[in-house]
């Protein structure tokens, strides 16, 4: 019951923060945070993987069976990457997932990076291998004006 009422809760204080991007202000901003050419993966890349992660939903949180939760514009997991009410998890992002929920996505973006630098790269999330991988992704970013 307590660990119900705490997703509640952070459900209902991230709400107020929530952002969803259009398309090319989120290019802009990924661009303006470093992501576009990062370990060889293109800003449409990036741009794809938002969408298809969380539809440019900076506040989505889906949550697993396990208890673990997948949080923000990327959907990075809590089983790994960020802190939740789970002290056990490793954290490797060092720091709390509420904090992938911000719409500044700073954070999200260290995170990424982070995630990224793993030999899967973008094949580290599911969305990205059935939906952007080896396609052309030009119409992600095309008509942005970056």
């Amino acid at each position: 019951e307590l660990l119900a009422l705490a997703s509640l809760l952070g459900c209902l204080l991230t709400s107020g923060q929530a952002k969803v991007y259009s398309r090319c202000e989120l290019a802009r901003l990924l661009q303006d945070l470093g992501l576009d050419g990062f370990r060889g993966y293109s800003l449409a890349n990036w741009v794809c993987l938002a969408y298809f992660a969380s539809g440019f939903n900076t506040a989505a949180v889906d949550h697993e069976a396990d208890g673990s939760t997948n949080n923000g514009i990327f959907q990075i997991s809590s089983r790994k990457w960020c802190k939740n009410l789970n002290p056990s998890v490793p954290n490797l992002c060092h720091m709390y997932c509420s904090d992938l929920l911000n719409p500044n996505l700073k954070d999200t973006v260290i995170c990424a990076m982070k995630i990224t630098q793993d030999p899967k790269g973008l094949g580290s999330w599911e969305a990205w291998r059935h939906h952007c991988q080896g396609r052309d992704l030009t119409d992600w970013v095309d008509g942005c004006d970056l």
